[in-house]
């Protein structure tokens, strides 16, 4: 996995989603944050497996978005545990 340190939180962001159907939903966010935050604490985990996410060209899964969730750089509030 790349260094998460210099991850650009900042930095604009797709996600692509394949859904049950097999389609191909996009959405684009402003930040990584909002896509990161978006996709961990919105999409649900069967979503997310099919979930992909661009920043500045490069391609991440999800097991590498949840890293960014998770990790000490995250510039965003986390949902509270249930």
């Amino acid at each position: 996995m790349r260094d998460m340190d210099a991850f650009d939180y900042l930095a604009p962001a797709e996600l692509f989603t394949r859904t049950a159907r097999r389609s191909l939903t996009y959405r684009r966010f402003s930040t990584a944050t909002e896509a990161i935050q978006h996709a961990i604490e919105v999409l649900s985990p069967s979503v997310l497996s099919q979930t992909t996410m661009e920043v500045e060209e490069t391609r991440f899964e999800p097991v590498q978005i949840r890293a960014l969730y998770d990790g000490p750089g995250y510039p965003g509030k986390r949902a509270s545990a249930p």
